[in-house]
């Protein structure tokens, strides 16, 4: 018994030793026809003649090679049929989507964007020349300039639209243009120029039910989730051709902007930013910057923008302004008043600048250096020195945003500004809210 044991064990032997001899020979057989088919692949790649049938080469091995490992695991193999799909499938309905294609986050989006033009009329000064001397006389001319917006709600009588603050600043008449092409005149319902947002207000009374049949409301999402690297998508009137979409990634959160003047000051803005890739454009100012859920996660801002740069956007996070908005929505609907029924503060005044109030440590807004006596800024306890920085609850913080403010109150309206007051010891100052009534086209802020 024990012979034959022996003699078994040496059959079984020599039995596994052949096995061993033909697993080795394949083994040399499928290398050898790798690396033919690697080097075909090659040769391929260098003369543009990769075929489908080097690839299902490359793949059918590549799964024999995995089926002869130990087990294999599920979430392998199917990984490896979601990229053989997306390689071989030539046919466009069966192919799987990658998260490049945005297509319906674009479509889902659209019926909530809208393009905005503001018309105004503007001095300009024209120059000329007459017997060899120059001369300078100033002329108005009517401008026009585009931006974007996203349709945030609706109240009773009003639909809402949130922008940038310069879109639509100094406008004297602003249109709004819907996705299905039809135009409609909107008023400033509110402003805050230190974050660069405005609220315009459609009357609904003069939107079709076709129109409002077609438009949305942008779904709100939340800038504090996003993360660097995620992919975005953003939608605007880039150049007023239209609606333009671009996609790309967040490149960081919590950006802090320095931006440098002709004059070669340089200026650190106060707020954070979202950085993205994805192009931004003159005319994409107001527009959205959306995730992947469709969502608004940032208001696009082409103005913090630079033609010597390329990839780098930059949009106002949505969950730090969502409040100041709200308060926006919530403010009165005014239009453009008359130039001479418009109220004047009866002052003259300079800028406070955001490298003064850095040097001085002072608020940024307008210095009141002269008070007309018995005018209204007088009548009402404003003095020289003062800084205004909001009027009528909107941030203001140089003198063409408090005139463009005023142009929108009548003389003999009555509202509240917020004013800082240099202390006795003139070592800090003091906020104070000051009720004025406005006073007539005689006087003027300077």
């Amino acid at each position: 018994m024990l012979e034959f044991r022996e003699n078994h064990f040496e059959e079984t032997s020599e039995e596994n030793r052949g096995n061993e001899n033909r697993e080795r020979r394949n083994r040399r057989q499928k290398k050898t026809m790798v690396k033919k088919i690697g080097a075909l692949t090659l040769s391929a790649v260098l003369f543009g003649t990769v075929t489908a049938g080097t690839f299902q080469g490359i793949h059918y091995l590549a799964g024999n090679a995995g089926s002869e490992a130990a087990s294999g695991t599920e979430n392998n193999q199917q990984t490896s049929h979601l990229l053989n799909a997306n390689v071989l499938s030539t046919d466009n309905s069966t192919r799987a989507t990658g998260t490049l294609d945005v297509s319906s986050i674009a479509e889902a989006a659209m019926p909530s964007i809208v393009s905005i033009t503001n018309r105004s009329v503007q001095e300009v000064q024209n120059y000329f020349q007459t017997f060899g001397f120059s001369f300078q006389q100033p002329q108005t001319e009517e401008t026009e300039s585009c931006g974007s917006g996203i349709i945030i709600g609706q109240n009773d009588t009003e639909l809402l639209i949130v922008t940038n603050n310069h879109v639509v600043e100094g406008a004297d008449t602003l249109s709004v243009s819907f996705i299905d092409n039809q135009v409609y005149e909107a008023n400033i319902k509110g402003t805050d120029a230190a974050n660069d947002l405005a609220v315009i207000a459609v009357p609904l009374a003069n939107i079709s039910e076709d129109t409002m049949s077609k438009i949305s409301v942008a779904a709100i999402g939340s800038s504090d989730d996003l993360k660097v690297g995620e992919q975005v998508v953003a939608i605007g009137n880039a150049l007023g051709y239209g609606q333009s979409v671009t996609t790309g990634i967040v490149s960081a959160t919590d950006r802090v902007i320095s931006t440098a003047s002709e004059s070669g000051e340089t200026t650190t803005e106060a707020n954070t930013y979202i950085q993205t890739d994805a192009a931004i454009n003159p005319g994409n100012s107001g527009g959205a910057l959306l995730n992947m859920n469709g969502e608004l996660v940032g208001i696009n801002s082409a103005k913090l923008a630079s033609t010597d740069v390329e990839g780098m956007g930059y949009a106002i996070p949505i969950s730090r302004v969502y409040d100041i908005i709200e308060g926006l929505m919530n403010q009165t609907t005014r239009t453009k008043v008359a130039e001479e029924n418009q109220g004047t503060l009866d002052i003259k005044c300079q800028d406070v600048t955001s490298q003064m109030a850095d040097a001085y440590d002072v608020p940024q807004g307008v210095y009141v250096a002269e008070v007309t006596a018995g005018g209204a800024a007088d009548q009402a306890g404003i003095t020289t020195g003062m800084i205004i920085t909001a009027f009528d609850g909107k941030t203001v913080t140089d003198t063409t945003q408090l005139k463009d403010v005023l142009s929108y109150y009548s003389a003999g309206e009555t509202v509240d500004m917020t004013v800082y007051t240099l202390n006795t010891d003139g070592t800090a100052y003091t906020q104070t809210t000051i009720s004025i009534t406005l006073g007539g086209n005689a006087a003027s802020i300077a």
